[in-house]
């Protein structure tokens, strides 16, 4: 939903097994663990891992929808989770693949 000239993911309910199997076709590099939606970036260094991520926070706040980020010198690993309802929604596919295209 585009909110002034912000997109604002809106909070959805908790999907199905078979939804998850759907949708992760559509970021393939993406992996389900648990309740997560992790994802291991390597870059040829550090500030390309920074740059990254700073394009990785833009984009997650511009949705209000935020990973958890993990920076490892030239690897970077992001979790994506619904925390209010304390699992995978269409949110974190839309984010992934929203991330996804920052590559």
């Amino acid at each position: 939903m585009l909110i002034g000239n912000r997109l604002h993911l809106t909070m959805s309910d908790i999907i199905s097994e078979e939804e998850i199997e759907d949708l992760s076709k559509k970021v393939p590099e993406w992996e389900v663990e648990g309740s997560c939606l992790v994802r291991n970036f390597e870059f040829e260094d550090f500030n390309d891992a920074m740059d990254f991520v700073n394009a990785v926070a833009d984009v997650a706040e511009e949705a209000q929808h935020h990973p958890d980020i993990d920076i490892r010198f030239d690897n970077v690993s992001l979790s994506l989770t619904t925390h209010e309802v304390k699992g995978l929604t269409e949110d974190d596919f839309e984010l992934a693949g929203r991330i996804d295209n920052l590559l």
